[in-house]
């Protein structure tokens, strides 16, 4: 991520809270006071070390659904070109069934529709 006209010790400032962020302990204490989950391997096994899960059982289930299974290129993360513009396209449609324009069935087959043609743009545009 850049920014016009920063300078390079901004630039290192980022990096410096970056990596202050990162550390284990720091990841295990926003996921322990947030609720969220430890975002790192290292972050889930301050969480456990500091005995979080046992005084809060159930807690550490999201963060082992995360990590099973094999690695695939397939399994490395959301892919969903243009996910902003999709994003949008659900709010539109369901809050027109919220406000009685349309049924949930309609605004789930539009929201279908009109997202699906953007992805099929997204496709013709990533094969350059």
């Amino acid at each position: 991520m850049t920014a016009p006209k920063r300078s390079e010790a901004e630039y290192k400032g980022v990096a410096a809270f970056y990596a202050f962020i990162a550390k284990p302990e720091q990841v295990a204490l926003y996921a322990q006071n947030t609720g969220y989950v430890p975002v790192t391997v290292a972050g889930y096994a301050a969480t456990k070390q500091a005995g979080y899960f046992d005084k809060n059982p159930g807690t550490d289930v999201p963060a082992r659904q995360l990590s099973r299974g094999e690695l695939t290129p397939n399994s490395r993360g959301l892919r969903l070109g243009r996910l902003p513009e999709i994003r949008a396209i659900l709010y539109e449609e369901i809050e027109k069934a919220l406000q009685g324009q349309q049924t949930a069935q309609s605004a789930m087959d539009a929201a279908a529709a009109r997202g699906n043609r953007v992805l099929r743009d997204f496709q013709k545009s990533a094969r350059g």
